[in-house]
């Protein structure tokens, strides 16, 4: 029987991935915009471990980066529909302790949107031996999972959300007891924890579980706290607190919630984004924040020092994200030590 260790996002990398804005995708009349923020990202990153940037071409990303960047830097010109790595990224795991990436289907959040170049990325990068030589490929291109719907304490508990994983065009018939059971059996999980209640406006995910509540580490949950009743989230909100309240560790001690400020309304031709400050990503030594040019960003920037006191906390402008309705996680996919 094969031994599937799932390792929480603070695990030590070996590098990140981003897949870049293009003419081609829903960027195009932003791109300028939009490229800034992702060098910016990527030199965060490139600080710290190795990153892999799939493009359609490697000399329009290659100008942005030093050559002392460029070392750690693998470049893989691929085409793409889209650029949300965490949702059509490998989800990385250890089976029997070698390393292996995941592969699942990528159906653009319930068939929203075209997904076909997306889906096919993470064989395309195995094949293309971006990947150390002992890593194994794993396809579940039978079941629907995007990376930013689930979180790993690295202890066997999976933290989503209801919503997302029984939405319609996902993987109906099947039942949430059947999901559940597939989760566990993939991922050795012990334990799923379904978060039923909260949502952000503007969410094309169903309520990806990265936009809400995020582990810290093994007894630790940052989550989005609204205090404006009159906000629209205010009451889902409160009753995804009470949800996280009842929640216990692995070992059954309640977590330790630290909360997040809903970020500052922001609207494009009338509707609200989904900006959301539990959008972070964690890397070797750091953790890279979103920021919406808010004075909530440095109330956001001090919670989540208190949840990574060893860490640096990098806040990055990501207001060109939210503008097709995502943020700094969902742009990006993390590899453990041992993948890149």
């Amino acid at each position: 029987m094969s031994s599937v260790f799932f390792p929480a996002e603070w695990h030590p990398q070996s590098g990140v991935q981003l897949t870049w804005p293009h003419a081609n995708t829903d960027w195009f009349n932003i791109l300028d915009e939009v490229t800034q923020c992702y060098v910016t990202i990527a030199k965060e990153i490139l600080k710290r471990e190795k990153l892999l940037i799939i493009c359609p071409e490697e000399d329009e990303v290659l100008k942005y980066f030093s050559k002392e960047e460029q070392k750690r830097l693998i470049v893989s010109e691929l085409k793409s529909n889209d650029t949300w790595a965490r949702d059509h990224g490998a989800i990385s795991v250890f089976v029997n302790n070698k390393p292996t990436i995941l592969d699942f289907k990528f159906n653009a959040w319930g068939l929203k949107f075209a997904s076909n170049l997306d889906n096919q990325l993470t064989r395309a990068l195995h094949d293309m031996d971006i990947f150390q030589p002992e890593v194994e490929y794993v396809s579940h291109l039978n079941f629907v999972l995007e990376g930013g719907s689930i979180e790993s304490d690295g202890k066997g508990t999976i933290l989503t959300t209801s919503e997302c994983l029984t939405s319609p065009n996902r993987n109906q018939p099947m039942t949430l007891e059947d999901i559940e059971a597939f989760l566990k059996k993939v991922f050795g999980a012990h334990r799923i924890l379904f978060i039923d209640h909260g949502y952000l406006a503007g969410d094309d995910t169903d309520n990806h579980v990265d936009t809400l509540a995020r582990f810290c580490d093994e007894q630790t949950i940052a989550y989005v706290k609204c205090k404006d009743e009159n906000d629209e989230h205010f009451d889902e909100l409160k009753m995804m607190e009470a949800e996280l309240k009842k929640f216990t560790t692995f070992d059954g001690k309640p977590y330790k919630l630290i909360p997040l400020p809903m970020a500052d309304a922001v609207f494009e031709e009338g509707y609200r984004l989904p900006a959301t400050y539990a959008n972070f990503l964690i890397i070797n030594g750091a953790v890279l924040m979103p920021a919406y040019d808010s004075p909530k960003d440095e109330e956001a920037k001090k919670q989540l020092q208190k949840a990574f006191p060893d860490r640096e906390i990098i806040g990055i402008d990501c207001r060109p994200l939210i503008k097709q309705h995502g943020s700094l996680h969902c742009v990006t996919m993390q590899f453990p030590k041992g993948f890149l």
